[in-house]
């Protein structure tokens, strides 16, 4: 939520201690004029300036002038209570007002999306996750129970989110797991994870599930539930570091695809039936040429070409390695997502 406006707080703040003088002014001289009691004119006082008043006031050896004064009085309280409510419902209207159609500007992004990312949870990986893809300007939505986080984290870098339950049916078809491309679930515990690739599996037959596993055996369940790719973030860490000790020139070579800016991009390229290289053999479209290699192929039935032959025939729902300058690859990509709208 967006913070108070502070020349608002201070208006209203002045206002209230206005009224509250005036209410102890009020009693004082009710207390002189009229001769009551404290507690009886701070009393009088208050349901005078609130209007609710079911008592006299002028009563007494100065009616004249107690009249004269509860005219004035009524007035000075109504205009600054007026004042004062007038703040507060500025101050109401401002913030849930500005929270409503940011509410709903989102949730209109969002219902437009297609082919996109959803990020489950908004801790340490799943903001990584984030900024990968807003790095790489691809299209994701993050769902978390934390307003607070969000509003922190995604606000600022104008990224879209969801409050709400990952594990909820409700909330991820909000997030629009129908039309989104893949999902990844990093929810602090596996039995969530679980759940979230349970449900998202269930909705979606078509979607791609990465799921973050923090012990060993809930790698297998995660697998049954219908994720497509699970990484346990120890063993990943593990295998680099040991690959980094094995060939660490190899290691900077590929790190150099993971910087923001790069010049260098390894991708992968979803093949669709309107696609011009659909039935052309790798000799034929020659993506040397703009920058681009075709390093393997794989095809709808699992089958893996790697190094792919230049006979090999593009098909239908082929997956293609590409590695090649970052533009080339990006406008390879842009081309053949296009095609699938």
């Amino acid at each position: 939520m967006p913070a108070p406006h502070p020349p608002i707080l201070r208006s209203i703040a002045i206002r209230f201690s206005l009224l509250m003088g005036l209410a102890g002014g009020g009693a004082c001289i009710i207390h002189w004029l009229r001769g009551a009691s404290w507690l009886e004119s701070f009393y009088l006082a208050f349901i005078t300036l609130s209007t609710l008043g079911s008592r006299d006031v002028a009563i007494g050896p100065h009616e004249d002038a107690l009249m004269a004064f509860m005219i004035v009085y009524i007035i000075l309280g109504l205009s600054t209570f007026a004042y004062l409510a007038a703040d507060v419902g500025r101050f109401i209207l401002n913030a849930e007002f500005r929270k409503l159609i940011e509410r709903h500007r989102m949730d209109r992004s969002i219902a437009t999306l297609k082919d996109h990312f959803i990020v489950c949870g908004m801790g340490r990986m799943g903001a990584s996750i984030c900024q990968y893809l807003s790095d790489r300007k691809q299209p994701f939505v993050v769902i978390d129970k934390d307003e607070e986080q969000l509003n922190a984290i995604c606000t600022p870098r104008g990224w879209l989110y969801e409050i709400g339950d990952a594990t909820s049916d409700a909330d991820l078809r909000r997030a629009g797991v129908l039309t989104a491309r893949s999902l990844a679930t990093t929810l602090p515990t596996d039995a969530d994870n679980i759940y979230v690739v349970l449900s998202a599996r269930l909705l979606s037959s078509r979607i791609q599930i990465v799921a973050r596993a923090s012990e060993e055996s809930a790698i297998e369940k995660m697998q049954r539930a219908g994720a497509t790719r699970v990484i346990s973030p120890f063993s990943s860490g593990a295998v680099k570091m040991a690959r980094f000790m094995l060939s660490p020139s190899v290691e900077d070579f590929l790190e150099i695809t993971d910087k923001q800016g790069g010049e260098l991009e390894l991708a992968d390229v979803q093949i669709h039936s309107d696609s011009p290289y659909v039935g052309k053999q790798l000799s034929e479209i020659d993506l040397r040429k703009k920058g681009v290699m075709i390093i393997g192929i794989r095809r709808e039935n699992g089958e893996k070409l790697l190094p792919p032959p230049s006979s090999a025939v593009i098909l239908t729902g082929d997956s293609l390695f590409v590695f090649g300058s970052t533009a080339a690859v990006n406008a390879l990509i842009c081309c053949e997502d296009a095609k699938s709208h």
